[in-house]
């Protein structure tokens, strides 16, 4: 029975309001237009923010390394094995033979 009872209301409290357009734009553009405003003043503040250098959650911020200066060095060294290898066919020293010729 309420739930019958809230709608009756609702219908009754909403047949009370005129039917105004002009009137229902302007409160839709106002509340779009404040929505906008807080949007934009947010964005800003958050640009402002992390330019700035600033973090956005107060927790504490681990400023370690995730990998360790070791393991860059044996990736670098690995990449320039490869590169110099790679020299190796472009100069002719190693030659690639064609099976199909």
């Amino acid at each position: 029975m309420p739930s019958f009872f809230s709608l009756r209301l609702l219908t009754q409290t909403r047949r009370s309001i005129r039917p105004d357009p002009g009137r229902d734009w302007l409160v839709l553009l106002t509340f779009s237009g404040v929505a906008l405003a807080s949007l934009l003043v947010y964005n800003m503040w958050l640009f402002e923010t992390v330019a700035g250098g600033g973090v956005l959650s107060g927790e504490a911020v681990d400023l370690t390394p995730p990998v360790s200066p070791s393991a860059v060095t044996i990736v670098r060294t690995v990449f320039e094995q490869r590169a110099s290898e790679e020299a190796k066919y472009v100069t002719g020293t190693y030659r690639l033979s064609d099976p199909s010729q």
